[in-house]
């Protein structure tokens, strides 16, 4: 659930390179930081390479801002919180960072758990799935509405309004600049506005225990949160959880399916599921890079940077950074000190950084004491969304034969 500015600030980076990036990116990564730490992409900003020019950006959100000008997802405002600089960033992290703890979590853990197994009992029987139809794209939206007490007859709303913001132009077969893609976007977050209002309108009629009823009765400052506070909230929430999780889902059961012998230690012990999650965010990097604003002239890892440029971290390069991982270019179940950024670092470190982790270590514990032999349909070469690395179709042949 890392923060995503990619798509509308960083999609040209991608112009001709894409295919490369997405489907297996570690060696494109070691071969840009070969080249410099941080380097101007004509047309696309400043793209960030190595661990320790990443570092600098996140400790210093008032040279690299993250105040996105509002419109780039049609919505209306910022979003909270992820585009608010301090000071003002901070007021929302103190109401919403105790709703994200692993303890408050805790109570979701049986519910998840159920969900995975519910999922699976509809297709255990089958010879071949849609790994993404039938289990990554559902998964973390089911676990949205089970959080907001919402019901479950909603999702297919909710994966259109996702995907019409994150990815119109995939939805459409436009081209990023393409004037429908942002009609699109914009028709999609005025449905997300809409919905909202309305649940909110019930909530304030009759409060629940869900989050939508603690939005209302939360404080700022000693002040409540207004209503367009809350539906940007709202706004963030619905757009950065559902396909981060979905990605992750798809690059980790990707690289299981491919590996068998790793696969096999978590199979023989599927406790192990939070140390394999960990690696795995290091490894594939769902979501492949975080953006910024720079608010001043300054010079990064030796590139000259002015103010108003695009300043884009590869998370996944700083992740196989070697200067920051030994042997980064190997999987280690239980690696000591992985201090990866798969959910970005700083200030603006993901809000449902361990929401994501629970859901996750739930999917790959219940799912491989279930399914312990699988893979990817031979012939089948998947091909990944830019930005969020996601797919649209994950042929999986389920069964032991394989």
């Amino acid at each position: 659930m890392a923060e995503q500015q990619v798509d509308a600030y960083g999609g040209t980076i991608f112009s001709g390179a894409g295919d490369v990036l997405t489907r297996r990116p570690q060696d494109a990564f070691a071969h840009m930081r070969a080249v410099a730490p941080a380097m101007r992409i004509e047309g696309s900003g400043v793209v960030v390479t190595t661990r320790a020019a990443m570092t600098e950006v996140f400790r210093h959100p008032e040279i690299y801002s993250s105040q996105m000008p509002a419109g780039h997802f049609g919505n209306a405002r910022p979003l909270i919180p992820i585009e608010v600089d301090p000071p003002d960033q901070r007021k929302f992290r103190k109401i919403l960072d105790p709703l994200f703890t692993p303890k408050h979590l805790e109570h979701l853990a049986g519910p998840i758990e159920t969900l995975v197994n519910d999922l699976i009992d509809g297709f255990i029987n089958d010879p071949e799935i849609d790994f993404a139809q039938r289990f990554s794209v559902p998964f973390p939206s089911q676990v949205f509405l089970t959080m907001f007490g919402l019901p479950m007859q909603d999702l297919p709303r909710f994966l259109a309004m996702k995907d019409g913001i994150i990815r119109p132009f995939h939805v459409l077969g436009t081209s990023l600049n393409d004037p429908r893609t942002q009609e699109l976007r914009e028709q999609s977050a005025a449905s997300i506005y809409d919905y909202f209002n309305k649940v909110l309108d019930q909530r304030e009629a009759e409060h629940r225990d869900d989050l939508l009823s603690h939005f209302l009765g939360a404080q700022v400052e000693g002040e409540r949160l207004t209503r367009e506070e809350i539906l940007d909230i709202c706004f963030l929430l619905l757009i950065a959880g559902l396909d981060t999780v979905s990605a992750s889902l798809d690059c980790f059961f990707r690289y299981l399916a491919e590996h068998p012998d790793e696969r096999a230690a978590l199979v023989a012990d599927p406790s192990i599921s939070p140390w394999v999650v960990e690696e795995l965010l290091r490894w594939e990097s769902p979501v492949m890079l975080v953006s910024r604003i720079a608010t001043q002239d300054t010079v990064l890892g030796g590139c000259p940077i002015r103010a108003g440029d695009k300043v884009h971290p590869f998370l996944g390069s700083g992740n196989t950074d070697e200067s920051e991982f030994p042997d980064a270019d190997v999987i280690q179940w239980g690696r000591k000190g992985n201090r990866h950024i798969a959910f970005g670092a700083g200030i603006h470190r993901c809000l449902g950084s361990n929401l994501a982790r629970l859901e996750l270590r739930i999917a790959l514990r219940v799912w491989h004491s279930r399914i312990p032999h699988y893979r990817v349909k031979p012939g089948t070469e998947l091909v990944y969304t830019i930005g969020v690395r996601s797919v649209d179709s994950f042929p999986m042949v389920l069964g032991e034969s394989v």
